[in-house]
């Protein structure tokens, strides 16, 4: 039943109203029963970015997730099942990070469980954020408050989306770190495992020693920081010395070899010989290789293990010894290496056991001062260094034992493979392919998913302990898919029993959790089902559309497609849609880290929901957006369109459409020509996933409709009765219907609550408008001329200082033959429109009011 109009329409408080009629209607449930009615074709299913639930959602989600929003409402209208569910990424490092700060706690894994724990405080109200001033808690205690807080952080992001009009099915919303999200993965892991896929190595692993755990390639970024170039002397065999230049000296008594090119003519005489390292005495080979750089520095590096991932490369491929000098802990070991023999040289390694990499530096540089080792003065440098993304110091590279998913680095078939489905891949904007195609050929090593952390999916792994109580990890004990989820320090290893525990004869269990990617990129198995549902799962998957960010092709995007690679051979979804960043006033990337984010809820409260999705849905994907939280000028146009919208609603529905009334005026005509185009127009732009464009082709019309037509048939319409004024009625009722499903997906509030005043049903259960419901009989060029006429009395009036309503005893409109004769069809609604007594025309150069006069001298 259709509600009444109001007499003042307004904006303010139509997103309750409609977030509760949809909810209540269902208007978003995915109907499983038609889908399966109509099979997989006739579903549109999301494979939706599951947010970090750590803190809070900033305007750059608001941007993007309406841009999925969008396209999932076109779909819907279009007839498909749209299956749009709404995941949290609960575990992982900013969980803990914003649970450590909130609760005032940190996790040390060695202290017992306190049953009814009450935190030292909640909020992180002012206690300082240090570890050391954190209250060490059990694991099993940190985890539950990991759990307490997500959950309530996931209902402010999920009210903020309602406030928003996601067209979500709230009934398909999931969590990555609940039982079921849990068992998905494990089961995922166990598969990877049995094919060979996944396996565990001891190799150098890039490491965060603030975080303490192990990072991988896609989660590094590149800083500018401050160093220096020492330059070093090395013994050669005949007497004489050998330099080098490095920004690691503290890594010295880790050097295992230097290394020029091949083809370098300064040091072929060398290759194959041996030199001895300052400080230490250790005598290391001179090698060749193709990675070394003639032009920087010396020409000749050394290689040390590990200072970067050079160093890892020439490590590997030369076959080089390990002589790791750097603990987890970012300090220097208290074992130097084997090949430090001499007395000096072991004098000189105590002296660096313990000391950060700092100051380790600042004590080698003074060992080679004093050895006559070190040659002029350090050159500073400004040079990019490797960092974790969440990272605040350095990263450093250790020998550690790690779980790996061959990504294609060392597998040139699977490579192959994951470039020829990303060639298959619809990519909107199709640019966006590059970057994936330019990391998938960049893969150094494969893909490292342990980390040392704690609010994790757990590995389901233990490891056998022999008659000594030692662990052989070459025969890891993995868990049954019937067992799963599991968690390995709580549950016993299949065949044992808890207290076999850490004893000999035994068992112990991983502790250590996936990397979140790798519970992030089986999104589609989570949503869809996979194992649980397969009903569901065969439906969905593969999904037709995975929205992101640009930012993350490399981590969620790839990952994801490599998982859907190894397990079913195929690409997880037919389309990808990259939106692009927010930019502050300053065109600076928003970002948590920056501090120049902008929280969304005061926005949306102030403008309202349709004209901060207006604003979002003007951008197109790829392409970054400015936003000026002070001077949100699209956000206004949006509140002004969203207001437009009721009040031409209120209008037009001022007027009873006849039955059956026909469209017979040749001005009425050439409207509905012209629309027909807007919605072909319009539609062929959302089918290609430029939503910008058709709003933009959509909104152009409905101003010219509004400021034009409006005016210009309004006499007619309030006129007598009869063909005229019900072709005006007519044409004015199907405009209004068509324009308002137009808009339907970009202001779904407005244009819903407009529709329920003369309609039934939701609008966004309405089909889309289609170019054969308007008929397209007149000549288009009609409804151009005539506005411009329009505009031109108008201006006659304006530059006569004149009223818009004062009466007009002649005018003449002058114009080429063509144009006159086809304005012939809307004199009479020019004349109604400008209160013209007698509406002259003449033919002229181009069309113009070339005489106008008075009826009365217009007040100056």
């Amino acid at each position: 039943m259709s509600t009444p109009v109001p007499d003042k329409p307004a904006l303010e408080g139509l997103e309750a109203k409609w977030g509760s009629v949809w909810e209540n209607a269902g208007t978003y449930r995915f109907n499983r029963a038609a889908a399966l009615e109509a099979g997989h074709d006739c579903v549109y299913s999301i494979d939706t970015p599951p947010p970090t639930a750590s803190g809070s959602l900033h305007i750059g989600h608001v941007f993007s997730y309406t841009h999925t929003d969008v396209v999932a409402r076109f779909q819907r209208m279009n007839g498909k099942q749209v299956f749009y569910p709404m995941g949290w990424d609960d575990n992982g490092l900013p969980t803990e990070r914003r649970v450590q700060n909130y609760y005032g706690v940190r996790c040390d894994p060695t202290l017992p469980y306190v049953a009814d724990f009450v935190p030292p405080h909640e909020g992180g109200d002012g206690k300082s954020s240090k570890a050391a001033d954190q209250l060490p808690i059990s694991r099993r205690n940190f985890i539950e408050l990991c759990e307490k807080l997500t959950v309530e952080d996931e209902k402010q992001f999920e009210s903020l989306w309602r406030d928003l009009g996601l067209s979500v099915d709230w009934d398909q919303s999931y969590r990555t770190i609940s039982p079921e999200a849990i068992r998905t993965s494990q089961l995922a892991f166990l598969r990877n495992l049995e094919r060979g896929e996944a396996y565990q190595a001891l190799a150098p692993t890039l490491w965060d020693v603030t975080f303490r755990t192990a990072v991988a390639q896609a989660e590094l970024e590149d800083k500018d920081q401050p160093g220096a170039y020492h330059r070093l002397s090395f013994a050669k065999a005949d007497g004489g010395t050998i330099e080098i230049e490095t920004t690691r000296p503290e890594l010295l008594a880790a050097c295992v070899a230097l290394v020029a090119h091949p083809d370098d003519e300064r040091f072929k005489d060398l290759f194959g010989t041996t030199v001895t390292t300052p400080v230490f005495g250790v005598e290391v080979p001179v090698l060749a290789h193709h990675l070394a750089q003639p032009d920087k520095g010396a020409g000749i590096a050394m290689i040390c293990t590990f200072g970067d991932l050079t160093d890892v490369i020439w490590w590997r491929e030369l076959d080089l010894p390990n002589r790791t000098i750097i603990g987890k802990d970012g300090r220097v070991i208290a074992e130097a290496p084997e090949a430090i023999t001499s007395e000096a040289g072991k004098a000189a390694f105590e002296s660096l056991v313990g000391k950060t990499v700092f100051s380790a530096k600042t004590r080698v540089v003074e060992l080679l001062t004093e050895a006559g080792a070190l040659i002029g003065e350090p050159k500073k440098i400004t040079h990019p260094v490797k960092f974790f993304e969440k990272g605040d110091k350095p990263l450093e590279i250790v020998s550690t034992r790690q779980w790996y998913i061959r990504n294609g680095a060392r597998d040139e078939k699977l490579r192959a493979r994951l470039l020829e489905l990303g060639t298959e891949l619809n990519w909107h904007p199709d640019f966006m392919r590059v970057r994936y195609e330019n990391w998938v050929n960049g893969l150094s090593g494969d893909w490292l998913i342990s980390r040392q952390r704690f609010f994790g999916v757990a590995l389901p792994l233990w490891y056998p302990l022999d008659e000594n109580g030692e662990p052989n990890y070459d025969a890891p004990i993995a868990a049954t898919a019937e067992s799963l989820p599991v968690d390995p320090t709580a549950d016993p290893a299949p065949g044992y029993t808890e207290d076999q525990r850490g004893v000999a004869g035994g068992f112990i269990g991983e502790v250590d959790v996936m990397d979140t990617w790798a519970t992030s990129s089986l999104t589609p198995q989570l949503a869809g089902g996979w194992e649980r549902d397969p009903e569901l799962w065969n439906l969905v998957a593969p999904f037709s559309l995975r929205p992101q960010g640009q930012d993350i092709i490399r981590t969620w995007l790839f990952s994801t497609m490599l998982r859907s690679t190894l397990e079913d051979d195929r690409k997880p979804w037919s389309d990808a849609a990259l939106s692009g960043w927010i930019l502050d006033p300053d065109r600076k990337k928003m970002s948590k880290s920056k501090g120049n984010v902008v929280t969304p809820a005061d926005i949306l409260e102030k403008h309202g929901s349709d004209a901060v999705r207006y604003w979002a849905a003007t951008s197109r994907l790829g392409t970054d957006a400015g936003f000026d939280p002070q001077n949100p000028t699209q956000i206004k146009i949006g509140r002004r369109l969203a207001i437009k919208v009721l009040n031409a609603t209120k209008f037009i529905l001022g007027f009873e459409a006849p039955a059956g009334a026909a469209v017979t005026e040749p001005l009425d005509q050439s409207l509905l020509t012209t629309l027909n185009k807007v919605v072909a127009d319009a539609t062929a732009a959302f089918a290609n996933y430029d939503h910008a464009k058709a709003l933009e082709i959509a909104e152009s019309f409905f101003w010219e409709f509004c400021d034009d037509y409006l005016e210009l048939v309004k006499e007619r319409a309030y006129g007598e009765p009869g063909d005229a004024q019900a072709s005006a009625v007519a044409a004015l009722h199907l405009a209004l219907d068509v324009l308002l499903r137009l808009f339907a997906p970009f202001i779904p509030f407005a244009t819903d609550e407009a529709w329920s005043w003369f309609r039934e049903g939701s609008i966004h259960s309405a089909t889309w408008p289609s170019a054969d419901e308007v008929p397209a009989t007149g000549d288009p060029a009609l409804f151009s001329l005539a506005s411009a006429a329009l505009i031109g009395i108008r201006r006659a009036k304006t530059d006569a200082k004149a009223s818009q309503k004062t009466p007009v005893d002649t005018a003449t409109i002058a114009g080429s033959a063509e144009q006159i004769a086809l304005l012939q069809g809307a004199l009479t609604d020019l004349q109604g429109v400008g209160r013209i007594a007698e509406l002259k025309t003449a033919i002229g150069d181009e069309l113009a009011v070339t005489e106008i006069v008075f009826a009365e001298v217009p007040e100056a």
